[in-house]
Formats: C-alpha cells, sequence, structure tokens
C-alpha cells in the first residue's frame, strides 16, 4: 500500500509559485489563434520534454520511450541543482512565449507546460522535496516493470535491471547527505516501511521472477548488482532508524498558504481551503443520507452500517472471484455501449488477472496500462489480489467481503470501464499532442474514475427495476463515495488546521464506516499526499462542467457527447477542460 501509493504521488506531483502563476492563469484566458508561432514553440517544448526525461529516465521508461531503460535519476545535490537551474530557463523561455501567436492546441500545450515546470521549481525549492521527504529516496530502486511487461528480449531487461541495481549505492549516499537532520515522523516511518519494502522485493520476487533464465554468465551478474542494491536499500533503512528516527517532529502540514497553492496551481481552483471544506461537510452529510436512504430500502429495520455489512457478505468464492470480476467486467462494457454512454475506440479488452505475487500484500485491485508511447508490451491489466489460501477462514471472508457483487463492479467501473482504462484508450486515440499524453492532472484523472461510479449507477446498471437490488448498487456506490468525501476533509484538516492522525483515523472511522486499520492507512496517505482530495473535488468539477455543457449543448446534448469531449482532449486541470468544451468564457471560472 505505501509503496504503491507513494510511486503514484511521484507520478502526480502538484503545487506551483503563487504569484507567478497568478499572473499565468490571468493572462490564459485568450486563446491562441494564427498558429504562426507553432514550430517555435514546437522545437522549444521538445527541448524541455528532452531535459525532463533525461533527468526522470524511468518515467520515460514507464511512458513507452525506451531509450531511457536501464537508467536513473541523479540524485546529488549537484544534480538537484543543475536541474532547477533548468526549470528556471525554461520556466522563462516558456513567459516570453507570444500565445496569440499559437493556434489553439498549441496554447494548451503551453499552459500545461508552464504549470509542470512551475510545479517542479515548487516541490524543489519550496517544499524541499529532496531534503525532508526521506520517501523520495526510499522506493527508487523501482525496477518491476522490467518483470512485468516484456517489451524487450529478457536478456535486454535484465541488463536494465543490472544497470539500475549498480547505481544503489550512490543513490542513498546522495539521500543520506541531502536530508536534513530532522525529519517528520510518519514521514521517516512510511520511509522505513517502503524501503524494507523495496529491498524485500528485490530479494524475493524478483529472484522469483527471473528463476528460469538459463544465461548463467548474465544471472551471476545479475546476483551481484542485485545483493548490492538490497544492502544499499537496507543501510538506507537502518540509517532512517537509527540516525532519523530518534530525532523526528510531528510538523509535516504544508500550511494554508502552500495549500492555497497547491489548489490555484495544481488544478486552477481559486477557492479558500474553508470554502472547499464547507462543501466537503455538506456533501458528506448529503452522501451519509443517501448511504441511509439505500440501507433503508434493503432492510428498514437493521442500522444503515449493519445493512452495509450484511450486503458485503454476497459475494464469489474464493475460486470464483476473478472469474466472476472477468464475467462482470464485459457486461459493464456492454452497458456503456448498449446505453451510448460513452464510445469504446478499441475493441482491444483489459486482461483482468490476479495479482503478481510481489504486490499482494500492498493492493487489492488495481489498473496497469501501458505508456502512452509504448509500441510493443501494449496488454493493459486489470488486476485483483485473490484469496490466500494460508489465510484463516475468518481472514479469507474478510477479503471476500471487500469484492462483495456490488462493490467489486464499482471497483471495475473506476479501474477499466468507463474509467482509468476507457480513459487511456480515448487519450491513444485521439490526437491529444505528446505533451497532453505525459502531463496530467490529479483532478481530471481520478475525478473522472470517481465520477463514472455514480454516473453508471444513475444510469441503471445492472438493476433491471428491481429496487433492492438497485439500492445494494447505491450503497456501494455511496460507501466509496464516503471515503473520498472523508480524504477530502482530512487533506484540508490536517494540512490547514492541525489534525492529527489518530484525530483523522477516527475521523474516518465515525464518518467512512471501516475497521480503525484501514482509517489508519487512509490517515497516514493524508500526511503526505494532501492532493487525495482531488478525488471528490475532481469530481464534482466535472459534474458541475457537465450541468453547463448540458445547458449549451440544448437539444443535441447527450451524456455519449459529454463523456467522449472529456476524455478525447487529454488530462488538463479541468478549469482548463471548461475553457475548452465551453464557449462562453464569462463561466470558465465557475468550477464548483
Amino acid at each position: 500500500y505505501l509503496y504503491s501509493i507513494q510511486k503514484d504521488i511521484q507520478m502526480k506531483k502538484i503545487n506551483f509559485l503563487f504569484v507567478a502563476m497568478l499572473f499565468i492563469f490571468m493572462s490564459c484566458n485568450q486563446k491562441g489563434n494564427s498558429g504562426s508561432g507553432d514550430a517555435a514553440f514546437e522545437k522549444l517544448s521538445e527541448e524541455y520534454l528532452k531535459g525532463y526525461l533525461a533527468w526522470r529516465p524511468q518515467s520515460g521508461t514507464y511512458y513507452g520511450l525506451h531509450e531511457y531503460d536501464g537508467k536513473i535519476t541523479d540524485y546529488s545535490k549537484a544534480s538537484i541543482d543543475a536541474e532547477v537551474a533548468r526549470l528556471k530557463e525554461f520556466d522563462k523561455k516558456f513567459s516570453e512565449v507570444d500565445s496569440a501567436s499559437l493556434s489553439s492546441k498549441k496554447y494548451y500545450d503551453w499552459q500545461m507546460l508552464k504549470l509542470a515546470v512551475k510545479n517542479e521549481i515548487f516541490g524543489i525549492e519550496d517544499l524541499h522535496y529532496y531534503t525532508t521527504n526521506p520517501m523520495a529516496y526510499a522506493g527508487a530502486i523501482d525496477v518491476n516493470i522490467y518483470i512485468k511487461r516484456n517489451f524487450a528480449p529478457i536478456e535486454q531487461q535484465i541488463k536494465s535491471i543490472i544497470a539500475i541495481e549498480n547505481e544503489a549505492p550512490k543513490l542513498y549516499e546522495a539521500a543520506k547527505a541531502n536530508l536534513v537532520d530532522s525529519l517528520s515522523k510518519p514521514h521517516t516511518e512510511l520511509a522505513i516501511s517502503i524501503a524494507k519494502g523495496s529491498a524485500g522485493f528485490l530479494g524475493k520476487d524478483l529472484l522469483e521472477a527471473l528463476k528460469d533464465v538459463k544465461d548463467s554468465v548474465l544471472m551471476k551478474e545479475f546476483k551481484a548488482a542485485n545483493q548490492k542494491a538490497i544492502v544499499a536499500i537496507n543501510d538506507y533503512a537502518a540509517f532512517l532508524e537509527k540516525e532519523k528516527l530518534p530525532k523526528v517532529h510531528t510538523h509535516y502540514a504544508i500550511g494554508v498558504e502552500n495549500y492555497k497553492k497547491m489548489l490555484l496551481y495544481g488544478e486552477g481552483i481559486t477557492m479558500s481551503p474553508d470554502d472547499i471544506l464547507a462543501i466537503g461537510v455538506k456533501e458528506l452529510a448529503k452522501e451519509q443520507a443517501a448511504f441511509d436512504a439505500a440501507a433503508k430500502i434493503i432492510n428498514p429495520t437493521k442500522k444503515p452500517v449493519d445493512v452495509y455489512n450484511d450486503m458485503q457478505k454476497e459475494h464469489s468464492t474464493a475460486e470464483n472471484l476473478i472469474p466472476d470480476a472477468r464475467k462482470h467486467l464485459e457486461a459493464i462494457r456492454q452497458f456503456l455501449i448498449d446505453k451510448k454512454i460513452i464510445t469504446m475506440p478499441s475493441e482491444v479488452r483489459v486482461k483482468v488477472e490476479e495479482t503478481l505475487p510481489y504486490a499482494r500484500e500492498t493492493s487489492t485491485a488495481s489498473m496497469d496500462t501501458p505508456g502512452p508511447f509504448e509500441e510493443k508490451a501494449t496488454e493493459a491489466y486489470y488486476y485483483i489480489t485473490p484469496v490466500n489460501l494460508k489465510w484463516t477462514p475468518a481472514q479469507q471472508e474478510d477479503w471476500l467481503m471487500q469484492f462483495n457483487n456490488y462493490s467489486t463492479d464499482i471497483f471495475s467501473i473506476h479501474e477499466a470501464y468507463p474509467g482509468h482504462y476507457t480513459q487511456f484508450l480515448h487519450l491513444n486515440a485521439s490526437d491529444a499532442s505528446k505533451i497532453q499524453k505525459i502531463f496530467g492532472s490529479y483532478a481530471f484523472i481520478e475525478g473522472w474514475a470517481h465520477y463514472t461510479e455514480k454516473m453508471l449507477v444513475d444510469a441503471g446498471f445492472e438493476q433491471d427495476g428491481d429496487s433492492i437490488k438497485a439500492a445494494k448498487y447505491r450503497l456501494a456506490q455511496s460507501g466509496e463515495a464516503l471515503l473520498r468525501l472523508c480524504r477530502l476533509c482530512v487533506s484540508i484538516k490536517t494540512h490547514c488546521y492541525g489534525m492529527k492522525v489518530d484525530e483523522a483515523t477516527h475521523f474516518f472511522m465515525d464518518n467512512w464506516h471501516q475497521g480503525e486499520k484501514s482509517s489508519s492507512q487512509e490517515a497516514l496517505r493524508g500526511t503526505f499526499d494532501p492532493g487525495y482530495l482531488f478525488y471528490t473535488l475532481g469530481k464534482l468539477q466535472i459534474l458541475k462542467l457537465r450541468e453547463d455543457y448540458k445547458k449549451q449543448e440544448g437539444s443535441t446534448y447527450t451524456l455519449q457527447k459529454f463523456n467522449d469531449a472529456m476524455t478525447d482532449n487529454g488530462m488538463p486541470p479541468i478549469r482548463m477542460m471548461r475553457e475548452i468544451l465551453l464557449k462562453d468564457k464569462k463561466i470558465w471560472n465557475e468550477i464548483l
């Protein structure tokens, strides 16, 4: 859980500089038209991307650009300083671009790159990401893509792993030198857990995955590099335990002013944290009422949470969990087509598989799509973690209850159809630019997937006029909405108003109807991922945009038309998507 979330947040870093970006948003209300400056901007943007990926080669591999295979970021202070200097140089160059000379498409690319540059500068210089956050390094030796995607012969993949693992000692020496003396307690504890998990993956799962490789010379070299990396990672964990843990503090909140910057520069949101919290509290009450109302339809004599717990007992057997999910997934896809909810741009299905063994302790269900530029290993996988038959009967039952008949469909909607996988298909099939395929908004990506959960339940998926069945789907969807609403409230309360981890844990327990362990994990995530409010905020923004788009389109509006437009225009902040889809400039900023 911790490792996967940390890697996820690395891919979705947000936050930007305040005054500079305020000017940017004020100056971005006029779309470019002439296109006379497109060629010069294209050259400048390619130059930026080349340097961007050169310093972040593992991202390049993830995107499917395999000239970056076997490479890893140099985290030395000199390297970080040089990258900041490069970013500032491009910040200046992009600010000097005449936006009126750009075509509409390049104009939006220009906006996205300006945000991306400010984001990186803010993270390094203002949030001090590489000096105060030990998680920045804990999972940095990430080689699992080389064993889960066959984009090159296995021998070549192993050579890439060797090259990366040989850099581990240098990387962790840089980490020790970069980190300040006193670090945040939850961040340090999480980093230790991530590092130990990473070392465990290299020492067990990676070896298991490569056990059948016959090239003894290559494998000898690999095992030496692998052991070197394991020693370096474990040494880093020990360093954090012995040198840093005794000196930790509990000041992990980013503060009100930085939170405002995160909202403005990450998503173009000018509302105050207070106003957003007020909306969140109101929406939480509405969702709790919807939860209670659905439970009352199912059984009016029981408490809503007890009805919810009873519903969770309706689930597949351990043997049928994956086959049933696969069957239901096809039904969900067909429902989208039959009801004309969104266009399916490809007949290629996502593959439903058991979560890979090394990831089973950190994942329940997840989507793994190929990079947008991948040409060989193009399969997409929807992973579901099966029951561990070594568990006790009670533990097995608890696991299956998470995958009850209704919640499993909600997971599948979020992850695959029409959530993340469908979003990926539309992006790849569209004429989105390279920039639009690399840079994306947290609120758009997760807000879209969360929005689709409600959308399909509202559309009557699998209900067939059965009020009890409909109420059970609503209850399952509402449970997911309560989680995301709690994240919104906890994020703001934690980073702006001093809420502590134990208080946040109880907030989740009281309002999400889940136990202490899962609630504690969510509270801990909130300490280092304040942006997890964007699941709900993005969903609310999309619902507002849909309402405004429907008014604009009048009799020509269809749900399919809106959803296609949303997924065929990249992954920009929804504030920018309003500018793309709405003709009335006066309502571009009315995000909620």
